[in-house]
């Protein structure tokens, strides 16, 4: 079944979106030039492209997620945000769970959805290399820190290669 398209004809009204001058136009954040007011849990720099800080933008968060070589966050989720990521590069591992007793392995190219409210732990499996995550939320960057868990409560954690 082919989905229904005809839903988004071009009608409505984008003026919320307009810039000082009257004018809806697309806004260009350089890189380089991104605005560091943005969620952040120790160890993880989180650079916001795309978000209502420093855009027009309403209902989403976009941007990179840089982790350091063996990193591994404290526990944490998204309120109410949903959250898309794509491993750019690196190898890495969310822990969830009732305790973190579960957890998958994405490498380069590998995408994920983390739902809602949802406490999980983010890694990076490689010693050595740092990991970079390529992120999108909505309705915008939600970063709730949560209590701190030991590496030993964490499965496999400590004997990865």
């Amino acid at each position: 079944m082919e989905p229904d398209f005809s839903k988004y004809v071009l009608e409505g009204d984008n003026s919320l979106y307009a810039n000082a001058s009257g004018l809806v136009v697309p806004v260009v954040t350089r890189g380089g030039q991104e605005p560091g007011n943005t969620g952040q849990s120790e160890g993880a720099s989180r650079i916001s492209g795309v978000g209502p800080q420093h855009t027009p933008a309403t209902r989403i968060w976009f941007g990179k997620v840089s982790n350091d070589a063996g990193y591994r966050s404290v526990p944490h989720h998204h309120g109410e945000a949903e959250t898309g990521g794509y491993v750019l590069s690196g190898r890495a591992r969310i822990y969830f769970g009732a305790r973190f007793e579960d957890y998958i392995d994405m490498a380069e190219g590998d995408w994920v959805f983390v739902p809602p409210f949802m406490p999980h732990v983010e890694c990076n499996l490689d010693r050595n290399k740092p990991l970079t995550w390529m992120t999108t939320r909505t309705p915008e960057n939600i970063v709730v820190n949560l209590p701190q868990v030991t590496d030993a409560d964490l499965r496999d954690w400590t004997e990865r290669p």
